[in-house]
C-alpha cells in the first residue's frame, strides 16, 4: 500500500474522529465556529468528567483538527477548518474516477 504524508495526516484525523466522544466534541466546536469554546463551555454540552474531556481534546489537538489558544487565564479550543477541509477533500478527491485493474496488487 502506497502512503504519503497527506494520507498519514488524514488517517490521524479520522482515527481521532473515530471515537464517539471526540466526534461529538469536534462537531460542537464546528457548530460554534471560529471563536472556540473553553473547557467549561464544552463540558456544559458533553457529559464527560474533566480529565476525560481533557484527554479527548488532547487527542483532537494532536491529530491537527483542533487548535488551542490561551486567552487570559482560559484555554479555548476551536476547529482547524483548513485541516477539516483537507480531510474531507482527501476522502472525495478521487470520487468516481475509476481504477486501473491492471496495476500490480501487493
Amino acid at each position: 500500500m502506497k502512503s504519503d504524508s497527506n494520507t498519514k495526516t488524514v488517517a490521524s484525523a479520522l482515527a481521532a474522529l473515530g471515537h464517539e466522544a471526540r466526534l461529538s466534541i469536534f462537531r460542537l466546536l464546528v457548530r460554534n465556529g471560529h471563536d472556540g469554546l473553553n473547557v467549561g463551555e464544552i463540558s456544559q454540552h458533553v457529559d464527560l468528567p474533566a480529565s476525560t474531556l481533557a484527554h479527548h481534546l488532547r487527542t483532537l489537538v494532536q491529530s491537527g483538527l483542533v487548535i488551542q489558544e490561551r486567552r487570559g487565564r482560559e484555554v479555548y479550543s476551536r476547529p482547524d477548518f483548513d485541516a477539516m477541509t483537507t480531510t474531507t477533500a482527501f476522502l472525495t478527491q478521487e470520487c468516481c474516477v475509476g481504477i486501473c485493474l491492471t496495476e500490480n496488487v501487493a
